[in-house]
């Protein structure tokens, strides 16, 4: 039990020190007894279920940092028993002892994973090892359970296949009872036994009763070959003349987890001072208190007090396969976490980081297909079709004076290949994990092959892929392109920080033509309103109204209403408010054109003329319109391509043709605008507004001069807000550049707003209009 605790110990303190694995998170757990009695096994279960000190099924008192996953079981029915209760609750367990069969049922243990291997080769790997030394005589003693019998049949079926006999077969109880008359049966039919190579497989207590009865009923003679717990068979290993000296174990194959020998040499309970597992284990094992200590017993250990030099016979530098299996179990659980907070992060889901808010039942979607390399360079799965051990170490146990016993490895084994201390791998190409696939090689055997990234958009969730899968239109790939996930819906939103500057910006700008409109009817009688025609100057204001509130039908969710308002009004208010510059420009020009007698232009102001601009010019726009409406109308659409993991609902154009015919008949009536201004700019400025027409002409054509290429070259959302904003500040331009003078003159300087005050200039004019 002491080293599964270091093991997990390790691998927390490994993940929370890993900055690519639960950034910013730490990753905590508790510690509870396993109770191996049938009235005791669940009462820790109900406990940490029940979040306090009492068990209240059903309830759950702890409300912060509640567990979401459970790592226990060194007996398969332990496991099994807190397995039928944890599935009331859908909460995982993952259990680090061996494999067992009847754990792998999913309708009776859905929410159990298995951390060791499905040893489905174990017994080709011990026939190889009988065929290496030539021993064909055997003995066979395995534990009476389902797990016994699968493993029993296995292997008698390789022995008959590879011609060796077997002498003794022996079903070991789960239960019996220490020191008991059947043990002396026991070892005497060993001890008469012609077999001199014994294979024994089984569960913990059935392996510790076989330890005892071979420690004080010594058989000397006899290789034992042992599978499965073979950690807890030889910690009982406290004299040299033991029954199982020399003796061959088989172990799944580990490799070495960095860090961990320099782990169990240096820690200390000073490590850990709230932890009281650590005083326990130095108490246990050196008879002595870290300093500090409430206990009193034992004295102070020594400043140099470590686990590499424990006494006794226990070898707790060696890490065995529970140990392991620990290990790996905590990052597996680690390695889900991150996915599972990941995809929420990627969708968009993510509540708080600081409390993810996970549940139990989250877990097992990606419990069931986490695949992981761990330190130790070993390929990590729970998935019982891929997590099947194919290589064995093969361990020869030692005993040594003083009780010490050592399991030294003496080689490995591949199924399927000849034993040898170390088998080399022989592959032409390593094999392309998932996100990649295979690409042959040109001029080189099938076996060699190059991996490639899946392209974008696609995926593999399979090993040597021969192609990749593209995810539909409505799903996107992770960055490492194992798996789709769902593209978010998106628009340019009024919730939406940007959405509502853009609202609040059409909003003020609307307020504030009003009021302008507001101050220009209170004060219509005054020369400067007067000036330039009165009339065009309403007109004008009303117009620019609605272009600030068009800006609006962007904004939101698209439908197929807004889609068709969005462009056919824009285009025709904005039509409107050019053309109504373009007649006051007009005006101005024909008034100082009629000012000598005798001109034929005198009957164009007259008769007002210009004011006839405005519908005309209106009127082509809304043919054109009419036609775009009519061919080939604006739209719903969605995008699913300009943003990584996002539909982008949008209003599509319909006719591009017509879109730009429309845009760019603005353009030329504002172009036409713009020089007609520019050619009256010097005429005299009594009331004259012709160089604020120009200069607000110039503003309006740059704006959509700039548009043009931005709007090219932008696509979503920011091509939404391009278009809003050069609405927005096209509007704001005319606003600002023809209206801010007179206003200041009207409500800053009322005293030259009068004829009095300008009578000096209107006679060097000779006109005022």
């Amino acid at each position: 039990m002491w080293t599964y605790v270091l093991a997990f110990y390790f691998a927390i303190q490994e993940v929370n020190k890993d900055s690519r694995l639960l950034p910013n998170l730490t990753l905590g757990f508790h510690f509870y007894n396993a109770f191996h009695s049938d009235q005791r096994t669940l009462e820790t279960a109900l406990l940490w279920l029940s979040g306090g000190t009492k068990m209240l099924p059903n309830y759950q008192c702890q409300t912060r940092s509640k567990p979401v996953a459970i790592i226990a079981g060194t007996e398969s029915a332990f496991s099994a028993q807190m397995g039928t209760l944890l599935e009331l609750y859908k909460t995982p367990q993952v259990t680090y002892g061996p494999f067992d069969p009847m754990l792998s049922d999913e309708d009776q243990f859905p929410s159990l994973y298995q951390m060791a291997p499905k040893d489905s080769s174990l017994a080709l790997g011990m026939v190889s090892l009988l065929l290496h030394f030539g021993w064909t005589w055997v003995a066979l003693f395995t534990s009476d359970d389902l797990k016994g019998e699968q493993f029993l049949r296995d292997l008698k079926a390789e022995l008959v296949k590879n011609g060796i006999c077997v002498a003794l077969t022996e079903k070991l109880p789960d239960t019996k009872t220490m020191y008991g008359p059947s043990d002396i049966t026991f070892m005497s039919r060993i001890r008469v036994s012609s077999a001199n190579v014994h294979i024994l497989h089984g569960e913990a207590g059935t392996l510790i009763t076989v330890d005892l009865a071979a420690e004080f009923f010594l058989t000397t003679g006899k290789v034992w070959i042992m599978a499965a717990k073979w950690d807890i068979v030889t910690s009982e290993m406290d004299h040299m003349l033991h029954s199982f000296h020399g003796s061959f174990s088989f172990s799944p194959h580990k490799g070495a987890i960095p860090g961990f020998q320099h782990f169990l040499k240096t820690v200390d309970p000073s490590h850990y001072p709230e932890d009281f597992y650590f005083s326990k284990l130095w108490a246990y094992s050196f008879d002595c208190s870290p300093a500090g200590s409430i206990c009193k017993k034992y004295g102070v250990c020594q400043p140099n007090t470590s686990l590499e030099f424990m006494p006794g016979n226990m070898d707790i530098m060696t890490l065995s396969d529970s140990s392991y299996f620990v290990y790996n179990a905590v990052h597996a659980v680690a390695h889900v976490l991150h996915d599972m907070l990941l995809e929420k992060i990627e969708k968009g889901s993510l509540e708080n980081a600081d409390q993810p808010g996970l549940h139990p039942w989250q877990l097992h979607r990606f419990l069931k297909k986490t695949q992981f390399i761990n330190s130790a360079g070993d390929h990590i799965s729970l998935d019982e079709k891929s997590n099947q051990m194919a290589q064995y170490d093969i361990h020869n146990a030692v005993n040594f004076p003083a009780g010490l016993g050592l399991l030294v490895k003496v080689g490995e084994i591949l199924t399927g290949a000849s034993l040898s201390p170390q088998t080399p791998r022989s592959v032409c190409s390593q094999s392309c994990g998932p996100g990649f696939r295979k690409v042959p090689q040109e001029g080189r055997p099938v076996c060699c092959f190059a991996c490639v990234s899946c392209p974008e958009g696609h995926i593999s969730n399979q090993t040597d892929a021969e192609q990749c899968i593209q995810c539909p239109a409505h799903e996107y790939p992770n960055s490492e392109r194992t798996r789709c996930l769902t593209k978010v819906v998106t628009f340019l939103a009024f919730e939406d920080a940007l959405g509502m500057a853009l609202a609040c910006t059409a909003l003020c700008l609307s307020a504030l033509t009003a009021a302008v409109l507001g101050v220009f009817v209170r004060h219509q009688h005054t020369p400067i309103v007067k000036a330039n025609n009165r009339a065009l100057s309403y007109i004008l204001l009303i117009s620019l109204l609605p272009c600030f509130l068009c800006s609006l039908l962007f904004i939101g969710h698209p439908n197929t209403a807004t889609c068709i308002l969005q462009e056919t009004i824009f285009g025709l208010v904005f039509t409107v408010a050019v053309s109504t510059v373009l007649a006051k420009t007009l005006t101005v020009i024909l008034a100082f054109k009629v000012t000598a007698p005798g001109r034929r232009m005198r009957w164009l102001l007259v008769s007002g003329a210009p004011n006839y601009i405005i519908p005309g010019c209106s009127l082509i726009q809304l043919i054109l319109c009419g036609v775009w409406l009519g061919t080939s109308p604006p739209f719903v659409d969605s995008d699913t391509h300009s943003e990584h993991g996002h539909i982008i609902i949008t209003c599509n154009k319909g006719s591009v043709t017509a879109f730009y015919c429309g845009l760019g008949y603005l353009g030329s009536l504002a172009l036409g605008t713009f020089m007609v201004a520019f050619l009256a700019r010097n005429l005299p400025d009594t009331f004259n507004e012709a160089k604020f027409l120009t200069f607000s002409m110039l503003v309006f054509c740059s704006v959509w001069l700039t548009f043009l290429p931005v709007h090219h070259s932008t696509k979503g959302k920011v091509m939404v807000v391009v278009e809003v904003f050069s609405i927005l500040a096209s509007s704001a331009g005319l606003l600002g550049c023809i209206f801010a003078p007179k206003c200041y003159i009207i409500l800053i300087r009322p005293d030259e707003n009068s004829f009095k005050a300008q009578h000096h200039k209107i006679s060097e004019t000779g006109l005022l209009f």
